[in-house]
């Protein structure tokens, strides 16, 4: 059994924890809780059964803490990472990894000097649904891959009260592209490999909190094939990824929902049952310190896509033009 913290508790870090809980699972428990704000935690903590602090430092020295899930701003990302690592904690951190490559790059370092598991938490890589679009694109089933769409949208940007970590350039640059873009961007990347380059245009049309609101990528693959991301702040929620070859094309909408069409027109629908993504992420994270299996993301994966996510806030400063991705190794 992985013993855990959880590290901001937030909307999505007592996500991650309930996740894991009714039932509770067999490879990964939350013991110890780190946040900002203890009152604000303390009701949620009490119910879980999590010791509550606001000491990073003290949990890292920790013997019982295998492992730190960071559920935390983005922008400090890096340095927690890097700290679990030198404490000899593995990680598990929530997308974006970080804002920039570079840092990706050093903190994937510290934890592979350290032996230690990084994992990152694009929990739409472990939707039945997606491993279907995957498994058929590998097989060759839609021939060779021509172009790509995602859009992940939502309205959350007209709650955000101002000052919000999220509602700001600083942590959310390129509006939804570091909160829903990037999982487009990882599911691009996952399906049609790497991106050499990006054109962005982001825009703050309605949004009065310091965050644009309507933002689309298009983007070249290193093999040829090209897409488009569109992420919007302010719109009802949409979640949509089409996949489009020379035989046919796959759509995801949402989760669960899988429309396939073949070079005829004929379109059938597959409806997938629910499923817990946030449990299959962190079990499949205990399982990689288990030595049971290789977390499905690869790390290399991970950093690409914030060099993509960063190629894209560089093109939207620049009105749009053509940005390179970096491309340096680990």
């Amino acid at each position: 059994m992985l013993n855990a913290a959880i590290v901001g508790m937030g909307r999505w870090g007592q996500r991650l924890v309930d996740a894991v809980c009714a039932p509770d699972s067999a490879k990964i428990r939350f013991t110890r809780c780190v946040t900002r704000s203890p009152d604000k935690a303390r009701a949620y903590c009490s119910v879980r059964g999590l010791a509550l602090g606001a000491d990073l430092a003290e949990v890292l020295a920790d013997p019982a803490i295998d492992a730190l899930v960071l559920a935390t701003p983005h922008s400090v990302h890096a340095e927690q990472v890097v700290a679990a690592a030198r404490a000899g904690k593995h990680v598990f951190v929530e997308k974006p990894f970080t804002l920039d490559a570079k840092s990706a790059r050093a903190a994937a370092q510290a934890c592979r000097a350290a032996g230690v598991v990084l994992a990152l938490g694009h929990n739409r890589r472990f939707l039945p649904a997606f491993l279907e679009m995957r498994r058929a694109i590998e097989a060759g089933e839609l021939g060779e891959i021509l172009h790509l769409e995602g859009n992940f949208s939502g309205s959350f940007g007209l709650a955000y009260d101002p000052g919000a970590w999220r509602a700001t350039q600083a942590e959310s640059p390129a509006g939804g592209m570091t909160a829903m873009g990037i999982h487009m961007i990882d599911a691009f990347i996952a399906l049609a490999g790497p991106i050499a380059f990006v054109r962005c245009e982001s825009q703050r049309r309605v949004l009065t909190v310091d965050l644009d609101d309507t933002t689309s990528a298009f983007v070249r693959f290193a093999n040829g094939a090209t897409g488009c991301i569109t992420t919007l702040t302010a719109t009802g929620r949409i979640v949509r990824l089409q996949v489009f070859g020379t035989r046919g094309w796959l759509h995801l909408l949402d989760h669960g929902i899988l429309e396939i069409c073949d070079i005829e027109g004929r379109v059938r629908r597959v409806e997938y049952p629910q499923a817990n993504m946030e449990r299959a992420e962190l079990e499949a994270f205990a399982d990689a310190i288990a030595g049971a299996a290789t977390y499905p993301v690869p790390v290399e994966d991970a950093i690409h896509g914030v060099a993509v996510m960063e190629a894209a806030i560089r093109s939207a400063a620049d009105d749009g033009n053509r940005v390179s991705v970096d491309t340096d190794p680990i």
